[in-house]
């Protein structure tokens, strides 16, 4: 199979060269991500505060934005 050309291949070879190619990247992948350190909740919650962004006071709400913009 490997001397054809993809125009060349049934749809069984096909979806059997994907497979073959998506089982390849997935097992690389595996093998290049360290274990992931488990977080508590409350980690993850600390973590959304920390990274949270908060508009200034005096920005326009998200329903004047879209009114400014359907009035252009």
């Amino acid at each position: 199979m490997a001397d054809k050309q993809v125009a060349d291949l049934t749809l069984e070879e096909l979806k059997g060269l994907i497979a073959q190619v998506v089982d390849q990247r997935l097992r690389h992948e595996q093998q290049l991500q360290p274990p992931s350190k488990k977080r508590s909740l409350q980690e993850i919650m600390d973590s959304v505060d920390c990274h949270r962004w908060t508009p200034p006071a005096d920005s326009p709400s998200v329903v004047e934005m879209i009114r400014e913009d359907r009035d252009r």
